[in-house]
């Protein structure tokens, strides 16, 4: 159950954010890809904690699951709840900046597209099947932010600054794909996971391919903290991101949709 939740969380958290570009997106056409990007991460999110509700039994539900854990109970990577926008930007909707969302969708959907074609053949069928599903939308996540990232990086100079800080910010944030947690562990080792760490070279190929083409430098590898949200140590915008989205059910409990 915990694998999935984190799969589950992932999306979710993604989502959430994602949202946050509707009214806001720097043309009509992209604040609509935005939500129906945010439409297909929580619908995925949906599917996977009803997966996990049933086998947790108890009563869970998908909402229990996803409006009534606190912050230290996600299993979410850490890239995807950051804001949109470099560290020590001002928070202001006025100061998102669409480069650093490009960035993280790529990186984030050049590990989904390999995570979710492994799962399809995943020995849990019922996940089995979501990944199929979760594939095909994930396929067009990345081609999205593909064009994007190409087109801000081989853009005008201001565009390929944005991109090359945005790219700065949010790569070392990867390194927390390739490290298993006991969760990813042990649903690899029965067949039913992916083994992430097998699909470090296939993802840095998609990476590498697409940097040339944005005309962008990958950042040299630091040897740092690596963050650890799968492991439920988030950053200080998780809180945030949840208080914003769990505050009308929490307020509501027992109200019924």
């Amino acid at each position: 159950m915990d694998y999935l939740l984190h799969l589950a969380d992932n999306a979710l958290v993604l989502g959430q954010r994602n949202a946050e570009w509707c009214g806001h997106a720097p043309i009509l056409e992209e604040d609509l890809a935005m939500a129906n990007h945010s439409l297909d991460l929580i619908g995925q999110a949906r599917l996977l904690y009803q997966h996990a509700a049933a086998l947790a039994g108890d009563g869970a539900t998908e909402d229990t699951l996803a409006y009534f854990r606190d912050a230290t109970q996600f299993r979410n990577y850490t890239l995807l709840e950051l804001p949109h926008g470099p560290p020590l930007a001002p928070t202001a909707t006025g100061d998102r900046d669409w480069a650093t969302t490009i960035v993280r969708n790529f990186l984030y959907s050049a590990l989904m597209v390999l995570v979710w074609d492994r799962l399809a053949q995943s020995t849990d069928p019922q996940l089995a099947a979501i990944a199929a599903k979760s594939l095909k939308e994930v396929r067009y996540h990345l081609r999205h932010a593909r064009d994007w990232l190409v087109r801000l990086g081989d853009g005008t100079a201001e565009s390929h600054r944005r991109a090359q800080a945005a790219l700065d910010h949010l790569l070392p944030f990867t390194d927390e794909f390739w490290t298993a947690s006991a969760p990813e562990a042990e649903a690899a080792a029965r067949g039913a996971g992916a083994d992430v760490a097998a699909l470090r070279d296939a993802w840095n190929a998609l990476v590498d391919e697409a940097l040339r083409e944005a005309t962008l430098r990958r950042p040299a590898a630091v040897n740092g903290y690596v963050t650890q949200g799968k492991e439920g140590l988030h950053s200080e915008h998780l809180s945030y991101l949840l208080g914003e989205m769990q505050s009308l059910a929490r307020a509501h409990p027992d109200a019924t949709w």
